[in-house]
């Protein structure tokens, strides 16, 4: 019987987008020795793709392990492996915290000292104290001047009150910290030297995986959380052992969350965590978090076993998708000329391969062949794969979001609710209240945040929110922080009012000439700058009134032998309006799309010809 030999700690690492959980995690990698002295590491290290970089957000739950020696003078002196996963803090991504949490045995709880507990904070709490994990407080960035330790503290306690934590749980270790700086402290005013505190911390907080004493001779048994897809290993498969031994080479079989047997496959790689890269080993005992290769169609939820095993493992079921949008072959007059994936069979397999990575995501087909039906948890999930395909040489047209609703049993249609977290300055509370509630979004808390902020929590239907955050940061003069959450499906709340201005058409093909742009600055917002190609029914500006409007953007200046006094000056243009992605998906209507390029983001109407878009509203009146 195999024999482990190095005591282990499973822990996760939960905190609100932003308050630097990846940091201390590079922090602890270097200190633990996990990489070597002098070695080049990345900044963020495991944030592995560059839209993460760019960014500043996690997407995709990773693991990770630091192998810690303990001093000489600690009473069981001697490495100790910590496993730690570095979880996502948006809660478009919040799915992946669930499952992560059901395989570690305590988590630390990062909280920004300025900012206090947050939406994704308390979400990801609330399953980790349901779970019966044990939180260590971690107070992040305390050496900002706008850091009030106490304050957070204070909220943090009243988090867990609030959220039914036990006296046990409520009884947490709390840690002062500046992860950017790699040092904790038990204490505000400690030597801020380095990282021991808070590895003592972890060691004598979080229990060992408590496996019972023959689990190793049991039947094999691992419930899978996360799952990728490798180009050489196919389907990847990371979970904790429960029980027995995972081997290469033997058969198992997965199970789903109901029984039934999903496939039988040979193991053909067991990957362990160390350091920033996963390494084959022989084995895989109880207790460890380890990938398994080799299942061609088992799924997170589902439990890899011994063919003697019969009953699955409990699972959290996989959350639904919030918001849906069509992804089509870009077919406008500029289509090609950017891109080299422009057929939609390559889309599809592009789309196909994400789903088969990522369970958040879902593709279906159309009725049209050559679009498809993405859903995913929220815009920025959804914003996220369609660049990365932009990055790759894919040319598409996507749609507006739509929400994914649901049917009760009495037959009543359910929309995805969120819960919206607003601080904002005391003098445009009141706007935001008010543009919320036309929304038919309703109020569940106001209360003063100090130093003139209000935070205001607000129960919206996800649809409201579809491109509303732009015109937050203009209401609250870029000063207000927005953050939802998934709350729940809810009745429909009715008609929501769409945008309000129209927008301005290009009536040619063409270059865009200044002197026609110039005229039409007085009409509304232009999107687009002299020079650049646009078409017929390509949106080149935002309409000042409600209603569409057909322009000339090719129109050049009458030249005449006569020159009149003083009308030669040079033609002086506002600079456009430039959108992002995610922006642009948002702001488009129902009979409009977002043309994805390479190197452009371009509006468009799905009719392109006037007479096509008159039938089209004629049809849907």
């Amino acid at each position: 019987m195999t024999q482990r030999t190095t005591p282990l700690r499973n822990i996760a690492i939960i905190a609100h987008v932003d308050h630097g959980k990846t940091t201390l995690v590079d922090e602890m990698l270097r200190q633990s020795g996990a990489v070597r002295e002098g070695a080049e590491m990345a900044e963020r290290a495991m944030d592995s793709n560059d839209i993460e970089r760019e960014r500043g957000i996690t997407i995709l739950a990773k693991c990770t392990s630091v192998l810690w020696e303990q001093p000489e003078q600690a009473s069981n002196a001697g490495p100790v492996r910590l496993n730690i996963v570095d979880t996502p803090g948006h809660a478009d991504f919040g799915g992946e915290v669930e499952r992560i949490l059901s395989m570690v045995d305590g988590c630390l709880l990062l909280i920004d000292a300025a900012e206090g507990p947050m939406p994704q904070t308390k979400f990801v709490l609330s399953k980790a104290l349901a779970l019966g994990l044990k939180p260590i407080v971690v107070l992040n960035k305390v050496d900002r001047a706008s850091a009030e330790p106490d304050a957070a503290l204070d909220a943090a306690f009243d988090l867990f009150a609030a959220l039914g934590a036990d006296d046990e749980q409520l009884d947490f270790p709390v840690l002062y910290a500046a992860g950017r700086d790699g040092w904790a402290d038990h204490a505000l005013d400690g030597p801020r030297k380095n990282l021991i505190p808070l590895f003592e911390t972890i060691v004598a907080h979080v229990a060992a995986p408590d496996v019972g004493e023959n689990a190793e001779e049991e039947p094999f048994r691992m419930l899978a959380t996360t799952l990728e897809a490798d180009p050489y290993l196919g389907r990847i498969l990371t979970g904790r052992v429960v029980a027995g031994v995972a081997k290469p080479g033997v058969t198992m079989k997965a199970l789903s969350r109901n029984g039934e047997l999903v496939e039988q496959a040979r193991i053909s790689k067991v990957l362990a965590f160390r350091g920033l890269k996963r390494q084959p080993v022989d084995e895989a005992l109880p207790g460890d978090i380890v990938a398994i290769a080799g299942f061609s169609k088992a799924s997170v939820s589902d439990t890899l076993c011994d063919l003697e095993i019969e009953t699955a493992l409990p699972a959290q079921p996989i959350d639904p998708p919030t918001l849906s949008v069509t992804i089509a072959a870009n077919d406008s007059p500029l289509a090609g000329r950017e891109g080299d994936k422009v057929q939609s069979r390559v889309i599809r397999e592009r789309l196909l391969r994400q789903a088969e990575g990522d369970v958040a995501i879902s593709v279906a087909e159309t009725e049209n062949k050559d679009a498809f039906e993405v859903a995913g948890r929220g815009e920025l999930q959804l914003g996220v794969l369609i660049e990365n395909m932009r990055r790759e040489g894919f040319e598409l047209a996507v749609s507006r979001p739509r929400v994914v609703t649901r049917q009760s049993e009495d037959g009543q249609t359910l929309e995805p609710i969120e819960e919206v977290v607003i601080d904002v300055d005391d003098d445009y509370s009141g706007v935001v209240i008010e543009k919320l509630s036309q929304k038919k979004s309703e109020l569940a808390e106001m209360k003063p945040a100090g130093a003139g902020k209000t935070r205001i929590t607000m129960h919206a239907p996800s649809r409201a929110l579809i491109g509303y955050h732009g015109e937050f940061l203009t209401d609250t003069r870029g000063t207000g922080v927005m953050n939802r959450s998934y709350l729940e499906h809810a009745p429909h709340k009715g008609a929501i009012e769409g945008r309000r201005n129209g927008v301005l058409i290009s009536n040619g093909d063409g270059a865009a000439v200044p002197f026609a742009l110039w005229n039409l600055e007085e009409r509304g917002i232009m999107f687009i700058s002299p020079g650049e190609k646009v078409y017929e029914g390509m949106i080149v500006g935002e309409n000042a009134k409600p209603e569409d409007l057909d322009v000339n953007p090719l129109k050049s200046k009458q030249l005449t032998n006569i020159r009149a006094a003083g009308k030669d000056e040079a033609v002086k243009l506002t600079p456009p309006r430039r959108l992002t992605l995610e922006q642009a998906i948002a702001y488009i209507d129902e009979d409009e799309l977002v043309e994805v390029t390479p190197k452009s983001i371009r509006l468009r109407k799905i009719a392109l010809k006037p007479h096509l878009r008159k039938r089209r509203a004629k049809d849907n009146a």
